[in-house]
């Protein structure tokens, strides 16, 4: 049997499992054993969801191809805060500004950080297209600003929080926003974020027919929902575990925000292996345009709608970190071309993110 066959048995059989353990969860309750089987059909499941976006991507092309698994997984997230959001407890008011937040940071400082360092030690220089990255960048510096800063410094309600018309004015303007970069993207100037002269992604492989990219199109979304589900299921003990090590309570959304980023993240090293690190700032900023874009429309609007407590301002402390994640990404990314050097400085930013969120 081939390796082809394997892989294709694998990617197939792990979402069906997957979604199997958690309906075993809904029936039998959550014991030890069936908790430790959640983890690892998550990770399976994450694996597999990434093979099925890349038939999916091949079958579409780039851009569009990247668009797939960032929309997919944003979906999924802004889904899974809803539901810990509506179910309400201690400091669950801020689990989506702090899901956001890590989001942000963990796509600037951690993905773009691993994609350039691998790429920089495989292939010395890699190179994108300036125009893309340049303009995605801006979007998201100015979603970041209005949903994460702006309300630490609005005076009609309390800070760290919008009155119902500024948070319904940052929602319509974060999808407006999101809506206009994939228009750009797929569109207006479509060029912009496909690969440059010189770089020759899977060029002589054929593309897979329309059957196996549906099928994969289904796979992805059973592996997608069971991933969300099964984040759900291990939420509890994580936050038990969080309480018990008398970790932030904002831990919970970095963690939260990991499990939904891992099939982008290991996407966009994958192609920055494979020197496409173009793929790799697609998949990477427009996943950050996405979640702010998407993300915070929806449960803004949903908590308005129900009355829910939200807080989307950042402290000092983290504000300070984004606008050094936001500043250095300027940088990196301003040059259309990158080395080890700036996967090291990203990735220092993100190991102090990590530390300074443990240890405040």
């Amino acid at each position: 049997m081939s390796t082809h066959r394997v892989m294709h048995h694998w990617t197939t059989l792990a979402p069906l499992a997957a979604a199997a353990v958690l309906a075993a969860t809904e029936l039998v309750g959550e014991p030890p054993w069936l908790l430790v089987a959640s983890g690892v059909a998550l990770v399976a499941a994450v694996l597999a969801a990434v093979h099925h976006a890349e038939v999916i991507a091949h079958r579409v092309g780039e851009p569009l191809g990247t668009l797939v698994l960032a929309l997919a997984v944003t979906v999924i997230e802004a889904a899974l805060l809803l539901a810990l959001l509506v179910a309400g407890g201690t400091g669950m008011e801020t689990l989506p500004r702090d899901a956001v937040y890590a989001t942000v940071m963990i796509i600037t400082t951690g993905v773009v950080g691993l994609c350039t360092l691998i790429g920089g030690l495989a292939h010395r220089e890699q190179s994108f297209r300036v125009e893309g990255a340049g303009g995605a960048l801006a979007a998201l510096i100015v979603l970041a600003v209005v949903t994460l800063v702006l309300p630490d410094f609005t005076i009609t309600t309390s800070v760290g929080t919008y009155s119902h018309a500024q948070s319904l004015f940052a929602a319509v303007v974060s999808a407006a926003l999101w809506g206009i970069f994939v228009f750009v993207q797929t569109i207006r100037h479509r060029d912009y974020f496909l690969p440059p002269q010189g770089a020759l992604p899977d060029a002589h492989a054929a593309p897979p027919s329309r059957r196996q990219a549906t099928a994969s199109f289904a796979l992805l979304v059973v592996a997608l929902v069971a991933v969300v589900g099964l984040a759900k299921v291990l939420s509890h003990p994580l936050e038990e575990f969080v309480e018990a090590s008398h970790l932030p309570r904002s831990v919970v959304g970095i963690v939260v925000a990991m499990v939904v980023l891992l099939p982008e993240t290991w996407a966009a090293i994958r192609a920055a292996l494979a020197n496409r690190l173009q793929s790799s700032m697609n998949l990477a900023l427009g996943s950050a345009l996405a979640t702010i874009g998407l993300t915070v429309p929806v449960i803004v609007c949903c908590a308005t709608a129900y009355g829910l407590p939200l807080v989307l301002g950042l402290g000092p402390k983290d504000a300070v970190l984004l606008a050094t994640a936001l500043l250095v990404s300027v940088v990196t990314l301003g040059t259309g071309r990158t080395s080890m050097m700036q996967g090291a400085v990203h990735l220092v930013l993100f190991a102090t993110y990590l530390f300074l969120a443990c240890i405040p």
